[in-house]
């Protein structure tokens, strides 16, 4: 695999590990989809070559990309509090959201990833205007906004 982006993160264990995820070349498949591979060395059962599969060179790398982080924070390490990475020496890490906003009905969700699929979300908490959607494994999936247009940031609500 030819790489062409790379993240060390380190294992708080003892003695501590490197977790090493990569991002491939995309190229094009023979009947004529794109795929991207990524590789995650260093978590239980990750220790090969996977692809992800897309119309294009960008969505397969978008895709390669989402599956990368969703491994990593979905993985028992990350659960565990032993996946550290750079982010948690002063701060946090950007991170990509979606965004759908109904004007009509003044409500927007924000998710963490591009769709949540029916039954995903086990628990929500709802704070006034605010709904709070999270996983099973405790992480945070989106957020619902009832009244968008107070709530949410102008340079959201595209």
């Amino acid at each position: 695999m030819y790489e062409i982006a790379r993240r060390t993160l380190t294992l708080r264990t003892e003695p501590p590990r490197e977790v090493i995820a990569a991002i491939g070349m995309p190229y094009v498949e023979p009947e004529g989809d794109w795929s991207c591979p990524y590789r995650i060395d260093g978590l239980a059962g990750w220790d090969h070559e996977r692809k992800a599969t897309g119309t294009d060179s960008l969505q397969a790398v978008e895709l390669a990309m989402g599956m990368v982080r969703a491994a990593l924070a979905g993985s028992h390490e990350a659960k565990e509090g032993l996946l550290a990475g750079e982010e948690d020496e002063g701060g946090g890490r950007p991170c990509t959201v979606y965004t759908r906003w109904d004007r009509y009905h003044n409500v927007a969700y924000i998710s963490m990833k591009h769709e949540i699929l029916a039954g995903e979300a086990a628990r929500q908490v709802v704070a006034g205007e605010v709904v709070l959607e999270f996983g099973g494994g405790g992480e945070l999936l989106g957020v619902e906004l009832t009244d968008a247009e107070t709530l949410m940031p102008a340079e959201m609500r595209l």
